[in-house]
């Protein structure tokens, strides 16, 4: 090839990379992950890490507006500076990365950093909220930085995700997580500092897959579900339900053909199989393809919607859920962050009487890992969820509440934060009388008088519906007339219960229960 004819190639082919937007990685060897970016936020008060790759032994300098590091990419071509930590001041700062290319990032904020994980209820976009179209075109705020990590389901650890830090804006708002938006723009607003906003959550995952596979091997107590997964990695033939629906697909178009040529009704389009190996339960999954990305990155802490996928074993979750939040803060090595999360909502059919309840059961073990792990919170949401959608759409109370937490054990907000708890009880004659943790100025029933919701039992151990009254500032009486020698009590234990026992400033009291019986997943660990 002759030199002019070089020349012109690799032109075209600069050119040709500028236009796929290969430019941070300047052509040279130094790169890093897209977690950071222009536009990103960097938790204050915090020791800053910084990462990425390069040449085997190459330097790399980092500065961060005045603030230096250096350091000599490792023998596998991986480096990390640590630089010290900064307050929030207001200031769009620039930080330049220098090895044998430079790569410059602008715009970043100090400030306020959070992980918004879980399930579909987190990850819910603002567009299908209550007020969404009020709240996205008033969704104008450029300190609060938005980025969502896609989802990847891999057993191998990724290193790195497609995405990017944008500013909150009407269209970046939009499609992101409505419950991390709600949540990032109160504390915004009230701390008046930036806010930045990680979101990857994935709808329908279960807790396992958010942890470290390695770590659930180690517990006997996740042998059985493990073991059902090594049998579905052995037997899974994805290939051939993609061959059978592809069969169905050819049918259902000639008879969708037919029916709309003889004004009938189509038949339903047959659902596309999804590959189980690659999907949001497989133990580790998600872990290593959308959690390990991110960890190391500054954060203030998390915030949590799961459970649904686990409901049906919720007694596993009592140790499940905490393995997951220790582990995670494991791996971040910056001590116990914060990790708030929501239990589950109302959902389903109300039941007119007592029955036993999964989702009960769930938002039990979820209230149980508040007394084992520290710097966790729970924001009660059982007065706002919907009977037939599993997603309600109020999710600004579910943001609200989270921030609630997060004001007031973070900073230091005099707020009310914490759900009326079950304390202690005590039986008086065919009466038992409840006393509760954090009522604030007091106990209401809402918006009847007579406080709903509670149900009593005799050494039988049958619940049937109680009466009950508030008798002073934190003490519940519950009784029933059927009910001479009463034992155990229950409030709000069921899918959909009926209920409306609140602290005066509204917040719904915690669903509890006093008995031990076995419950309906007590056995279940697959």
């Amino acid at each position: 090839m002759s030199s002019k004819k070089s020349f012109l190639f690799i032109g075209y082919s600069l050119a040709f990379a500028l236009c796929l937007g290969i430019t941070r990685m300047s052509f040279g060897s130094v790169t890093m992950p897209n977690i950071f970016g222009d536009h990103m936020v960097l938790q204050q008060n915090q020791k800053i890490e910084i990462w990425g790759w390069a040449l085997p032994d190459e330097k790399i300098t980092v500065n961060l507006e005045g603030q230096t590091a250096q350091t000599v990419a490792s023998k596998t071509g991986t480096w990390r500076v640590t630089l010290p930590p900064r307050i929030a001041d207001g200031k769009s700062l620039v930080m330049t990365v220098m090895g044998s290319n430079t790569i410059e990032f602008k715009d970043i904020k100090m400030g306020e950093v959070w992980l918004c994980s879980g399930q579909s209820n987190m990850a819910w976009p603002l567009s299908n909220a209550f007020d969404a179209d009020l709240d996205t075109l008033t969704a104008k705020f450029p300190d609060i930085r938005l980025i969502s990590v896609p989802q990847v389901g891999t057993q191998e650890q990724q290193k790195d995700f497609k995405g990017n830090w944008e500013l909150c804006t009407p269209d970046s708002a939009k499609s992101f997580s409505a419950v991390g938006f709600y949540f990032g723009r109160q504390l915004h607003q009230v701390l008046d500092v930036p806010v930045g906003l990680i979101d990857n959550a994935w709808g329908g995952s279960a807790c396992e897959a958010w942890i470290a596979r390695d770590l659930l091997s180690k517990d006997q107590r996740y042998d059985e579900l493990l073991d059902r997964w090594k049998d579905i990695e052995t037997n899974y033939d994805f290939d051939k339900q993609v061959a059978q629906y592809n069969a169905k697909l050819v049918k259902w178009k000639t008879a969708a053909k037919k029916a709309r040529d003889n004004g009938k009704t189509i038949p339903r389009r047959p659902r596309a199989p999804r590959n189980q190996l690659t999907g949001q339960h497989r133990p580790g999954n998600l872990y290593n393809g959308v959690l390990k990305p991110i960890i190391g990155f500054p954060i203030q802490g998390v915030i949590w919607y799961q459970g649904e996928a686990n409901s049906g074993r919720a007694y596993q979750y009592r140790d499940l859920f905490p393995l997951m939040i220790q582990n995670w803060r494991d791996d971040w090595g910056i001590g116990d962050f914060a990790f708030y999360w929501v239990q589950l909502a109302d959902f389903m059919e109300e039941g007119e009487e007592p029955a036993e309840s999964n989702w009960a059961e769930l938002r039990e073990a979820q209230t149980m890992t508040l007394s084992k792990l520290p710097n966790t919170g729970q924001a009660v949401i059982i007065d706002i969820g919907e009977s037939n959608n599993i997603h309600p759409r109020n999710k600004h109370d579910v943001g609200k509440r989270l921030a609630r937490w997060a004001l007031a054990e973070q900073y230091g907000v005099k707020i009310a934060y914490r759900s009326p708890s079950y304390h202690s009880m005590i039986i008086q004659d065919s009466k038992i009388i409840v006393t509760f943790d954090h009522v604030g100025t007091g106990l209401k029933g809402h918006d009847y008088k007579e406080v709903k919701g509670f149900t009593i039992a005799a050494d039988n151990g049958e619940f049937v519906n109680a009466q009950a009254r508030i008798l002073g500032k934190d003490r519940v009486e519950v009784w029933s007339d059927q009910i001479t020698k009463p034992k155990a009590v229950r409030y709000a234990w069921a899918n959909n219960p009926i209920c409306n026992l609140k602290s005066m400033g509204g917040l719904p009291a915690t669903p509890f229960r006093t008995d031990d019986r076995p419950g309906l997943t007590i056995n279940s660990k697959k």
